[in-house]
């Protein structure tokens, strides 16, 4: 079972590049589909948010593990997608995530470290 994940999240489309955010969103999913069809990811899912007055309207998170996700993120076709999306939604970010097993060993390191405060 995947232990990490990459969050993808996104604010609105810029102002007048609607049409192209909506083709690298779709060029996205079309790109995860097929990372998760090579076993690069397990798997993944979108997600729009309903109008709250933040700045986060979506996301997309990215489930595998560390070490894999971790080769993805440094490929030229990620970063270049992210750079490109950057360029069609307003506040673009992605975030490494601990998630399944992973989230047990970020709190047991958690736990490590205030045990050592006291």
């Amino acid at each position: 079972m995947a232990d990490a994940g990459i969050f993808i999240g996104w604010g609105e489309p810029v102002h007048g590049r609607e049409s192209e955010a909506i083709e690298v969103f779709n060029e996205a999913l079309a790109y995860y589909k097929r990372l998760e069809k090579e076993g690069a990811i397990e798997s993944w899912e979108p997600v729009f948010l309903e109008p709250h007055g933040g700045d986060l309207a979506g996301f997309i998170i990215l489930r595998g593990y560390e070490d894999k996700l971790a080769k993805l993120r440094a490929t030229e076709e990620f970063q270049h997608l992210a750079l490109r999306a950057s360029l069609y939604v307003q506040h673009m970010g992605v975030v490494g995530a601990a998630i399944g097993e992973g989230v047990t060993k970020e709190m047991a390191f958690f736990t490590e470290q205030v045990a050592a405060l006291a």
